[in-house]
């Protein structure tokens, strides 16, 4: 299983300890499978990652990034709304190097959201098997400040 992983697209979930990160220990307490090519990596809030954060995941061979937070619910005050300008700020730069901008997503995902977790975790994982590899659109590399 790990040599098949290691020739699939990745997918890094940045979730949020108060929403997605709990909703993906949800998944793992019903031991319930999803991709094995998913890297979850708990986060405070994903406001604190500028777009450049980004666009180095998909230098560094990310092919795809969902970004799991608790919404409206989230206890950070302003925290989703930075979260969503900061993504839409990300696309413009993802347009300019040829990245499809699919490829990163933002969901909402609360404490007991499995469904929505692995449903968004599976469809991530059916987009890059019909889009490939995030290397393969890349055009050159943009000075990031």
């Amino acid at each position: 299983m790990a040599e098949n992983t290691k020739h699939r697209p990745k997918i890094l979930i940045l979730a949020t300890i108060s929403g997605g990160y709990a909703g993906a220990d949800s998944v793992g307490q019903l031991h319930t499978d999803y991709p094995t090519n998913t890297y979850i990596l708990p986060v405070l809030c994903p406001c604190m990652f500028p777009e450049e954060f980004y666009m180095r995941c998909f230098e560094q061979g990310i092919d795809a990034i969902l970004v799991m937070y608790s919404g409206t619910d989230s206890p950070y005050k302003g925290g989703p709304e930075r979260a969503a300008l900061l993504v839409n700020q990300t696309y413009p730069l993802m347009k300019e190097r040829g990245i499809d901008t699919r490829r990163l997503r933002l969901a909402a995902i609360c404490t007991v959201c499995t469904k929505p977790f692995l449903k968004e975790v599976k469809q991530a994982d059916k987009l890059l098997d019909g889009i490939g590899f995030v290397r393969d659109e890349m055009t050159s590399p943009v000075a990031v400040q």
